[in-house]
């Protein structure tokens, strides 16, 4: 837990990893992109010393090499791919980032929309995770910082957050979600 957050003065910045499964994934298609474009290097070598005409490997290897792209950018995406959370506090500012390879997709977030950190629970018996959420008013997209496996790091990563933006942490596990239509505002 302690790698999830760091502390700069008034940036709190929160790192979501890929989960390792993830990154598995890619090995068999960073792998057979690799396969692909050196058959392509080896074809293209052998045409250009002479031992074969490029006119005749020139489907092939369009072929090869675009295949080789296919399959290879899903497999440098899935290696690379990671999120992380910025709360800037003295500009109030949330930066929420996703990033792969040298890809940024930013969305910013007005930090003053945010009112309470909450702990809530999946409702699954067998495989429980804790997610901490940064939570406002009603209309407002809640922000998923984490999710953890046992209670206890959601409930630290929780109060810490809490201390570091001024904000109360509430948990909600085990309790039954709010109804609209039953709720009176």
């Amino acid at each position: 837990m302690a790698a999830a957050m760091s502390v700069n003065g008034s940036i709190v910045r929160i790192d979501r990893p890929m989960p390792w499964f993830g990154r598995l994934l890619s090995l068999p298609l960073l792998a057979a992109s690799a396969y692909l474009l050196w058959n392509v290097a080896l074809g293209l070598r052998q045409d250009f010393s002479g031992f074969g005409r490029l006119a005749d490997d020139l489907v092939p290897v369009l072929v090869f090499t675009g295949l080789g792209l296919l399959i290879g950018i899903p497999g440098l995406i899935l290696l690379t791919f990671r999120t992380f959370v910025v709360l800037n506090e003295t500009l109030r500012q949330i930066v929420i980032t996703r990033q792969f390879g040298p890809l940024n997709f930013r969305r910013s977030r007005d930090l003053a929309d945010y009112h309470f950190i909450s702990i809530t629970d999946d409702d699954d018996p067998q495989l429980t995770t804790y997610d901490v959420n940064l939570c406002g008013s009603k209309g407002t997209e809640a922000i998923s910082l984490m999710s953890f496996t046992k209670r206890e790091d959601a409930n630290q990563l929780a109060q810490e957050l809490g201390r570091a933006l001024k904000l109360p942490a509430r948990d909600y596990v085990g309790t039954e979600p709010f109804d609209d239509d039953a709720r009176a505002d």
